[in-house]
């Protein structure tokens, strides 16, 4: 590589991100009074086996646990009320690595402590503005690697520092050149940057770039402020090279960086860059292969995700292929690197795990399909620490089948059986070949089991029992899966709840709940808001309308562009299924969803005025303009793709916006958000329901204090799931 692109790449990144050693965090560590119904996820586990880390909210808010795999002893490591999103136990045992928010907010960091509770310490994200999230160990547990979202230099200053060797490449062609058509919609085209981000004019309409706030803390649509810093990194001459070939934001800011690095917890080893992308909507290191040659990185906006090879003695790229949405944790190399094994769609309608044959540079000389399943898609993956065995959960139609196979024999896949419909993370434990699940249902809160090798699979005694998911006296509701059809003949999806001790063949009122993403999937499990509207006599229809995953690629991709219009239509097609199918009554009907689905909540009753009696709109969009404006560089970089890009689709954009329909809203709004959201900013709830209040409709508003996107605080849910229920009482007639 060229000295000057060398100097031009150093010159346009902030310091590699250095452990910073944090007070041993307040509490005893033993185990406090839990919540009776609480739950437990993303269990990770020793190299022995015998003890995983884990996420547990019995406290009320979700930290992070160890326990025994097959015990009940366990203890609270990190008592702080950050909530924890992530968590990874090194291969050599000797830390346990994890992602908090702090403040609720959106903005991470990554820690490590000891797994005896000493030497906690934050790895990454501890600069101001900065943000961070986990990705792989390496093999021998020296390293864990972290994307930084670096915030922005200050103006008319040049960060440099002096990356270790081997030096990093010209990042226009780091990753290879990009398929034809990628610019116009489904690239990373540098969006927003620079110091308008965040801000939004006080009239809804957009950028103000005459406020002179300072950067990320403009005034918002509601006269309130945002409280997101820009992420950025500016070059020595202003812009950052990005990998459409462009390089400011819109205002001719800087554009948003995504860096990777390979960081030694306990501080001895230099941080080792691995990747590095202007613009970026991901970046995640998935894997590095035994020899430390090559590494696995996801990347990619929502809808077209990519797995790349890294080489990372040059960070040159090997290979690209793309994987599908959900679970980032894509692949791994096998022992000799030879071979990537991959949970990918590429060229398929549903994910498959695919067998890549690489060369000693990490070129891809060869693809072969190990494991497929007609009309279901690969969503899990995890392997055994010598990677002869695999795990596989697959997804039929929004339930889960767990198998695990062999990858050096012939032999088929043997089939293990589940307590419960959902499985959400798969870690295998032990040398001897053991595997500890997180799994959900329709009856029982989120729990971790522990499977023995060829053994049944046991519930962890600190996991909340099936039986204390719900007070005594309410069991929950098991759904069934219903398959509405839309106008234009596209098949939906999707689950109905019916309310008990309502009399078979009567029609009753019907929540319909939309979910978010737009790729997420309506699942079986169990959620405290649909029993609380159970709980009022309340019906919950819970459709995967067109966008959502578990239903192919192309049902993926079926809302893209004006596609969306025809989403929302999707919605009122769902209605009247429930109406003609005698289950819900047409004359008490709401509407309520969250992020996304906050988003055709609204559209919803712009759009079909006529249809329900009321809606609550969660985090949801109501101007896609303004969300644009005040989001994150990186939300907004995968978001582009989904919606359309703020600027080249700027008609499309309003055209799909629910404020520009907002004189057909006919019904009242609640309108619910976290304070700390920059994920969804919450001046888009707080301009939909100013503007209902100023058509003379009822409209509120509820902010929920120390949350952003995520609601995770039990008190907070809590009372979300309470003034939403309160609100359909009051609002359908019960």
């Amino acid at each position: 590589m060229a000295a000057d692109t060398r100097d031009r790449l150093i010159g346009a990144m902030s310091a590699a991100p250095v452990p910073v050693p944090l007070a041993d965090a307040a509490g005893t560590r033993d185990t406090p009074r839990p919540l009776v119904a609480h739950g437990c996820w993303y269990p990770s586990a020793d190299p022995t086996g015998e003890w995983v880390a884990f996420i547990c909210d019995r406290t009320g808010v979700p930290q992070l646990w160890t326990g025994l795999a097959n015990g009940s002893e366990i203890h609270l490591l990190d008592a702080d009320p950050d909530p924890v999103t992530e968590v990874s136990w090194s291969p050599d045992g000797r830390w346990i690595a994890y992602t908090v928010a702090p403040g609720g907010g959106e903005h991470t960091r990554v820690l490590c402590v000891r797994p005896d509770g000493t030497g906690r310490r934050i790895v990454a994200g501890a600069d101001a503005g900065s943000s961070a999230y986990l990705g792989c160990w390496t093999r021998d547990g020296s390293a864990v690697a972290v994307t930084v979202a670096e915030p922005p230099p200050p103006t008319g200053l040049t960060v440099r520092t002096v990356l270790p060797e081997p030096s990093a490449p010209d990042h226009g062609t780091a990753f290879g050149d990009l398929p034809t058509g990628w610019a116009e919609r489904d690239g990373p085209a540098t969006l927003l940057g620079g110091t308008g981000h965040g801000q939004v004019g006080p009239d809804g309409s957009g950028p103000d770039h005459g406020t002179g706030a300072p950067a990320g803390h403009g005034t918002g649509v509601a006269g309130r402020a945002t409280d997101g810093p820009v992420h950025g990194t500016a070059g020595p001459d202003g812009e950052g090279p990005g990998l459409d070939g462009g390089g400011s934001g819109l205002d001719g800011g800087a554009p948003d960086r995504l860096t990777a690095y390979l960081v030694d917890p306990s501080g001895l080893g230099t941080p080792v860059l691995v990747a590095a992308e202007s613009g970026a909507a991901t970046l995640r290191v998935c894997d590095v292969s035994q020899d430390g040659r090559l590494a696995l990185v996801r990347r990619g906006p929502r809808g077209r995700r990519e797995a790349v090879v890294v080489r990372t003695a040059d960070l040159a790229t090997g290979s690209v292929l793309r994987v599908g949405d959900g679970d980032p944790w894509i692949g791994r190399f096998s022992q000799d690197g030879r071979t990537l094994w991959l949970r990918s769609d590429h060229e398929r309608q549903f994910a498959a795990l695919l067998a890549a044959t690489l060369d000693e540079d990490g070129g891809r000389v060869g693809l072969s399909v190990v494991a497929e399943r007609e009309g279901s898609d690969l969503e899990l993956l995890a392997f055994a620490e010598d990677g002869r065995t695999a795990a596989l959960a697959w997804n039929v139609r929004g339930a889960s089948e767990l198998e695990t196979l062999s990858l050096s024999t012939a032999a088929r896949p043997r089939r293990v059986p589940l307590p419960h419909e959902v499985v959400t993370r798969i870690t295998r434990a032990g040398p001897a070949g053991g595997t500890v699940l997180a799994l959900s249902g329709s009856q029982r809160r989120p729990g971790v089991w522990w499977a023995p090798p060829g053994g049944l699979s046991a519930r962890t005694p600190w996991s909340s029992r099936d039986e204390d998911a719900v007070p005594p006296g309410r069991p929950p509701v098991r759904p069934v899966p219903l398959r509405p059809t839309a106008r234009d003949g596209v098949r939906l999806g999707g689950w109905y709840y019916r309310a008990p001790g309502r009399d078979a063949g009567r029609p009753g009122p019907c929540v319909i709940h939309l979910h978010g993403g737009p790729e997420e999937q309506e699942r079986p499990v169990f959620d405290p808001l649909y029993h609380e509207l159970l709980g009022r006599g309340l019906d919950v229809f819970a459709p995967d309308v067109r966008g959502s995953s578990g239903w192919g690629r192309s049902f993926v991709d079926a809302d893209l562009g004006t596609g969306r219009f025809a989403a929302i239509d999707d919605v009122a097609d769902c209605a009247a299924h429930v109406v003609l199918d005698g289950l819900a009554d047409p004359t008490r009907l709401a509407v309520m969803g969250r992020s996304y689905g906050g988003y055709l909540t609204m559209a919803s009753l712009v759009w079909h005025p006529e249809l329900f009696r009321t809606g609550v709109a969660v985090c949801g969009m109501s101007d896609l303009s303004t969300f644009f404006a005040g989001t994150e560089p990186w939300i907004a970089e995968s978001a582009a793709h989904k919606y359309g890009h703020p600027v080249r689709d700027r008609e499309l954009l309003r055209a799909l916006s629910p404020m520009s329909r907002v004189d057909a809203l006919r019904v009242p709004l609640l309108a619910v958000h976290g304070e700390h959201d920059t994920n969804v900013p919450p001046g888009e709830s707080e301009q939909m329901v100013r503007a209902a209040r100023e058509r003379g409709l009822p409209a509120e508003m509820l902010t929920l204090r120390d949350e952003g996107h995520e609601f995770r605080r039990a008190d907070n849910r809590r009372l979300f799931r309470r003034a939403a229920a309160d609100w359909m009482q009051r609002h359908l007639g019960l």
